[in-house]
């Protein structure tokens, strides 16, 4: 007995869950219940079916949606680059004679100005030979001017004068010689920069020809890239371009080109490209690689957001609010960036509102209400076609 009552009591539970959600989630089912009298025992309003759905899925009235306004934009071709760093100057220094080092006045990655001595070589042989030479131009100097005065009292030859004046041409010659000679013992900086590292010691002998250090001007770094073909007719002496060295990424510099090639390279064609860059904190080097960044303005085309394009079997669409009404405008995609979507379209224009949320209920011709939105601005940077060379 008291396993039938259990029974019976269970079912009566599951008949008032049951009716309970007929009830409220089935209001089709509203007109038979009211028919029955159900309606009118639970003290419930009866209502019509298909506008109870309409209600709960619209929320009564029109469409509420969250539009933003239309941006228009110049398409920007991006060139990504890797440019390799050059020094403005750099220059290897030589040995332009033999001897053994008697002075080194050089600071291995210091900084040197044009014209000092950087380095001295053995010079006895040279001084000794300079002082002869200057002998013997005073001895001919003097024997030139004893026959200028013979000749002008007629004691000597035209033939005579004239080996006089050879004598003291050929001593002024073998003064400059023995000068320059000596002068090739002293190896001077030719240009001013800084000073690579070097190996040599105080009393090391050096053939002609031998590297003594590299002396490189990194006031500016000069940069080469290349760049395809296509945008030639873009780019121009003086343009300027963005970059970051590779090996300090959080650095942004700004360059402009120095010079450009005149011919394309046909395997791939590419043309190269010397930019240059200002180094006046010094934190460049030459040999450092670079990203290159230029941007070239393109066709101004509009803008969307993302969540704004729809599709259909037809292609992409978007939903635009004109008169409190929802319009259908078919468009054509230019380029999806991550924050925005460049769109073309005969019937979309600048300032239409389009709507980005609320379109799963929409339809051709329906009314709609735009909520209230704090920030409908679209990202305002522009749009870029990326090419990585």
């Amino acid at each position: 007995m008291m396993k039938a009552l259990r029974q019976i009591g269970l079912i009566c539970v599951a008949l008032i869950v049951g009716g309970y959600i007929w009830i409220t989630y089935v209001p089709a089912a509203h007109p038979f219940l009211d028919r029955i009298g159900v309606l009118d025992l639970l003290g419930i309003e009866p209502k019509d079916a298909a506008q109870a759905q309409q209600d709960r899925r619209r929320g009564g009235g029109p469409a509420q949606v969250i539009a933003l306004p239309v941006q228009q934009k110049a398409m920007a071709e991006r060139i990504n680059a890797i440019g390799d760093g050059l020094a403005r100057r750099s220059v290897t220094v030589r040995s332009n004679a033999v001897g053994v080092i008697t002075e080194i006045a050089l600071t291995a990655g210091g900084y040197v100005e044009s014209g000092t001595v950087i380095l001295s070589l053995q010079d006895e042989e040279e001084q000794i030979a300079l002082e002869q030479a200057r002998i013997e131009l005073a001895d001919a100097s003097a024997e030139a001017t004893r026959i200028q005065r013979l000749e002008a009292s007629g004691a000597t030859t035209e033939v005579r004068l004239r080996e006089t004046e050879l004598a003291l041409r050929s001593a002024e010659l073998a003064v400059r010689q023995a000068e320059f000679d000596l002068s090739q013992r002293q190896v001077v900086a030719p240009i001013s920069g800084w000073m690579g590292i070097t190996n040599l010691e105080i009393g090391d002998r050096v053939n002609a020809q031998d590297v003594l250090v590299t002396i490189t001007d990194r006031s500016e770094i000069l940069i080469d890239f290349r760049v395809p073909e296509r945008i030639v007719s873009k780019i121009a002496v003086g343009q300027t371009f963005d970059l970051s060295p590779l090996g300090l990424t959080d650095t942004k510099l700004q360059g402009e080109i120095r010079a450009i090639d005149s011919v394309v390279e046909r395997a791939s064609r590419t043309m190269l490209v010397q930019g240059r860059v200002s180094n006046e904190a010094d934190m460049l080097r030459a040999g450092m690689a670079f990203s290159v960044n230029m941007t070239f303005p393109g066709e101004t085309v509009l803008s969307i957001a993302p969540l704004a394009l729809q599709w259909s079997s037809e292609g992409p669409f978007v939903w635009v609010v004109r008169e409190d009404k929802a319009v259908r405008v078919n468009v054509t995609i230019a380029q999806r960036n991550s924050d925005e979507v460049l769109v073309t379209s005969d019937d979309l224009r600048k300032d239409d509102m389009v709507v980005t949320e609320g379109v799963q209920t929409l339809r051709d011709g329906a009314d709609v209400t735009v909520a209230p939105q704090k920030d409908t601005a679209l990202n305002n940077q522009p749009p870029a076609n990326v090419v990585r060379l």
